[in-house]
């Protein structure tokens, strides 16, 4: 079984990105499944960063620490990841900036400057060329190459595209001519397979929310979430949307709830820094029973802390973020598939609740790379439940926006509508809308607004769990972490471990019953956390009174490898 990774490491700047992104498109138009990630330091130039891309037969959702091939970029790739690779491991470098040995390795040495500054014009091309070297060296057709270097470049006039194919070619060759042994890392073109796509968590987000009828966005640029937004405005004319960058988030926020008010599907995007600005606007969306879309893609904090980086530290904040007391839905994605699927339920949802909804997501899902075999828009529906129609014909002026209801959900009409009139206010209100101090209709609304709770509750998939016979010892999870839990317990389970997982996508309203039916015959419950204080453990111990026996947490930013995560698990098991 196909099961390789490479590691490009540089400065920044030196195109590291652009590689694993082309390598994912080569690779999986030959057949493959890939998983790319990137590990980059928050600056424009220098420094050290690399990006991973890890290529199987099978599906892949998650990152390996035994490195196959090292494409060294700079002298400093080389002393900070040479002992990553496994044995007979492949690594490419600059034989004219470097002088390097390390027995146990296979090396091929290769000009790349010099090639990049003959063949392309540019020292910029230095990627490119190790880019056909690495093409060459693993047994690939250069052909395939050209054709993804020539999609990908093709809107940058044909210059550019000749000027990277003489780069790449170049690399080719020059491995070809110089380079008699057998490289260990041989990656042949699979038999013709079905066409398949590559596709970011950002982009799979921003694909849902047009597929779901998004019509109207708006944020301010915040890493991690920024990519989604520089997709929608780059789909913004094809798909007749508005996209809007506002000066700050808190304009942002209040700009959607507008946009929502009159009836069309609005959304936005941000961090852990631009939500706690969006809070106030958040407790606005649940007192006027707007529906809204916000995608909170998590990173290291407090403050800025790592602007660049991964954690899982803002669930607690999403499931409980706002002053006073209304309903919300949380959803944490751990795929591709399901980002699709769970976007356009969080519209659905939203609307028929006249809730905000928040898909929680985080660095390493968001700028991360997959290969799906589809996204299925039969999935997707659109339901807005909207009763305007209902109302053309009823008595003049009688609407009641905040109408009391037996299920907690009032009628839903969008301004305009001829003889009624829409009244919205922050402040507690009457049914028509209007301000009210009356101790009993405040109780009346309160209990209104939270009645939804268990409507939406009931809503919610069960969670998931592999395999689906009951485990001595599971491992609860939420978001990104699902490719890696899984992985691990196969792992496991191949050594004999009775060990299963349990990941939750669908988080709040938290899905008691169907969590405490599938832990209910463990004897051993751990959490897989990216943060530092367990935050899934206390919503499990909150809602449903289960015992954690203990928490695998990591905080510094990178993600689990599925190594590191079978040996945490080896240890306390």
């Amino acid at each position: 079984m196909t099961d390789v990774t490479i590691k490009i490491a540089g400065q920044a700047g030196q195109g590291m990105q652009s590689i694993s992104y082309l390598l994912g498109k080569l690779f999986t138009r030959g057949g493959y499944y890939v998983f790319t990630s990137q590990d980059i330091m928050s600056r424009i130039r220098g420094g050290h960063n690399f990006s991973q891309i890890r290529i199987r037969d099978a599906p892949v959702y998650c990152n390996s620490a035994k490195v196959n091939v090292l494409v060294a970029l700079d002298e400093a790739a080389l002393t900070l990841h040479k002992d990553e690779l496994i044995k007979d491991g492949v690594i490419i470098f600059d034989k004219e900036k470097t002088k390097f040995d390390a027995p146990g390795l296979v090396l091929f040495p290769v000009p790349l400057e010099k090639l990049a500054k003959d063949y392309g014009k540019d020292k910029i091309m230095v990627n490119t060329v190790a880019l056909g070297a690495l093409v060459q060296l693993t047994g690939y057709p250069v052909d395939l190459l050209y054709n993804v270097l020539k999609d990908e470049f093709s809107a940058k006039g044909m210059e550019v595209v000749n000027r990277n194919i003489a780069s790449a070619r170049a690399g080719y060759d020059y491995a070809r001519n110089n380079f008699r042994r057998e490289c260990p890392c041989k990656i042949g073109l699979k038999p013709k397979e079905p066409k398949r796509m590559l596709i970011s968590g950002s982009e799979v987000l921003g694909v849902a929310a047009l597929c779901s009828g998004l019509k109207f966005y708006a944020g301010y640029p915040m890493s991690p979430s920024t990519p989604i937004m520089e997709y929608l405005a780059l789909k913004a004319k094809d798909f007749n949307i508005v996209v809007e960058q506002a000066e700050d988030e808190i304009s942002a926020i209040n700009m959607v709830i507008g946009a929502a008010f009159t009836g069309v599907r609005a959304m936005t995007a941000t961090s852990g820094g631009g939500f706690a600005l969006m809070v106030e606007g958040l407790s606005l969306a649940g007192m006027t029973e707007t529906p809204i879309v916000i995608v909170v893609s998590q990173r290291p904090g407090p403050a800025t802390g790592f602007p660049t980086r991964t954690e899982q530290a803002e669930l607690q904040f999403a499931i409980s973020a706002g002053h006073g007391e209304f309903a919300r839905i949380v959803f944490a994605p751990g795929t591709p598939e399901q980002a699709f699927q769970l976007m356009n339920k969080a519209f659905n949802l939203a609307d028929k609740y006249q809730v905000p909804a928040i898909i929680l997501t985080d660095q390493h899902f968001n700028d991360s790379y997959w290969t799906v075999d589809s996204l299925d828009l039969a999935q997707i529906t659109i339901d807005r439940y909207d009763v305007s129609n209902k109302w053309l014909n009823q008595p003049a002026y009688t609407y009641k926006r905040y109408q009391l209801t037996e299920s907690g959900i009032s009628p839903r009409i969008y301004p305009g509508l001829r003889n009624q009139v829409i009244y919205a206010d922050s402040d507690e209100h009457n049914e028509e809308g209007h301000i009210t101090e009356s101790a009993e209709l405040r109780k009346k609304m309160v209990e209104k607004r939270l009645k939804r709770i268990e409507s939406i509750r009931q809503e919610l998939a069960s969670c998931y769990v592999y395999p689906e016979d009951n485990q001595e010892t599971m491992l609860v999870t939420f978001g990104s972490n699902f490719g890696v839990v899984k992985e691990a317990v196969d792992i496991l389970n191949e050594k004999k471990f009775k060990i299963g997982m349990l990941h939750l996508s669908e988080i709040f309203p938290f899905p008691r019953e169907s969590v405490m039916a599938q832990l209910g015959f463990s004897r051993k419950i751990f959490t897989v956390e990216n943060n530092a204080t367990g935050q899934l453990a206390r919503l499990l111990t909150a809602e449903t009174r289960i015992k954690v026996t203990d928490k695998i947490l990591k905080y510094d930013g990178r993600p689990f490898s599925v190594e590191e995560l079978v040996d945490r698990i080896e240890m306390i098991i």
